[in-house]
């Protein structure tokens, strides 16, 4: 795949997640992460190959059948200007405020929600602004787990926190992955470590595929990264 046909930026890409697994892609910027997780959302087409879910070519089915079952996770959430339950329930009008109160519980959200002024009915400023970045993302969380996705797709889901806070959000993500398929894109390698397999995508190639134990004894890049105390790939 190439967003440009001419110019392959995906090469011999060739990965399965099966049902209830959580696999984990990672590698430095540029390498493709990304552009994996937008063709199985079909935002883009392959040129060559296939992408299946559920053993169906996803250029069979509709995008918004594929919205229904896949759920995304993105960097920095989108929160928009209206009260905390109308943003956890965007993408499923018909969420209840009890479901709403019962993921925020879930995810850990739900004792900052009451610290704010009128709790579930205050209003956010834009983008979410009145908010830390860590409680952007847990409500994003919370968004995620009402609209209850069979796949869930996180891109880049704890870069922008702090260690405290990714605590917690590890907490919650692992809370959110329960019993779903996920595509994790991750430059932490302290996040991943318990994926069921880790996908190490380089030059728009996998470079190097298997547990997180597994990796180590392979003494590969994964392996020197994790052994020099690199927090991400991008640091070297």
């Amino acid at each position: 795949f190439g967003y440009d046909p001419a110019r392959p930026i995906l090469k011999n890409i060739n990965m399965k997640a099966e049902r209830g697994q959580t696999v984990a892609i990672v590698g430095p910027t540029g390498s493709g992460k990304t552009s994996i997780t937008l063709l199985a959302h079909r935002f883009y087409d392959v040129q060559e190959g296939a992408v299946l879910l559920g053993g169906k070519d996803v250029r069979d089915v509709t995008q918004e059948s594929i919205g229904d079952i896949m759920g995304m996770v993105l960097q920095e959430p989108f929160l928009f200007s209206k009260s905390v339950y109308e943003n956890v329930r965007y993408n499923t009008r018909a969420a209840t405020r009890e479901e709403v109160v019962r993921a925020c519980k879930t995810i850990g959200a739900h004792d900052f929600v009451m610290r704010l002024a009128d709790g579930y009915d205050t209003v956010l400023e834009q983008r979410g602004s009145n908010l830390s970045v860590g409680q952007r993302q847990l409500l994003s969380f919370a968004r995620a787990l009402v609209a209850d996705p069979r796949i869930l797709i996180l891109d880049e889901a704890t870069a922008n926190i702090d260690s405290y806070t990714e605590r917690i959000i590890q907490e919650a993500l692992r809370r959110l992955l329960e019993g779903r398929t996920a595509l994790v894109i991750a430059h932490r390698l302290s996040t991943i470590r318990d994926a069921d397999k880790i996908i190490v995508v380089r030059d728009g190639e996998i470079f190097e595929e298997g547990t997180h134990d597994a990796l180590l004894e392979r003494k590969g890049l994964y392996a020197q990264l994790w052994s020099t105390n690199y927090g991400s790939f991008d640091d070297i």
